[in-house]
């Protein structure tokens, strides 16, 4: 007998489209403090997301979406976005979401939420789970 194969069990690899080589080891290495891992030009960068791929792919000439294609879960969301913030980052505010103080918005459940954008207008997001 054959084992199956499954994707749940494989390693993910996340990628993020961007324009500009330098604008993005800017943002994803220095301000957000990403692991650089290497330049794989002329198609990505490549970073390590706590054990993961994450592939920062030059895409050229794209439109980036109005939803959110990366995350984080984080354990303190106040900290992580006073600190992000102190590093350059802004803080999206939705106006149908209401007053979000700081950027932080709770959902129904009770999770913490703030997005922020790349410098190629890629929504990204912070969250912090309900205790």
């Amino acid at each position: 007998m054959t084992e199956s194969f499954k994707l749940a069990t494989a390693e993910h690899v996340a990628f993020v489209p961007v324009s500009d080589k330098e604008k993005a080891l800017a943002f994803y290495r220095d301000t957000l403090g990403l692991t650089f891992v290497e330049d794989q030009s002329p198609f990505a960068l490549l970073f390590d997301l706590n054990g993961a791929p994450f592939r920062v792919t030059f895409a050229g000439e794209f439109k980036p979406q109005k939803f959110t294609i990366l995350g984080w879960r984080v354990p303190d969301i106040a900290t992580a976005v006073q600190s992000l913030g102190t590093a350059g980052v802004v803080f999206n505010q939705y106006a149908f979401l209401g007053d979000t103080p700081n950027g932080i918005w709770t959902a129904p459940g009770g999770t913490q939420i703030a997005w922020f954008n790349d410098p190629f207008g890629n929504v990204l997001s912070l969250q912090q789970d309900p205790a």
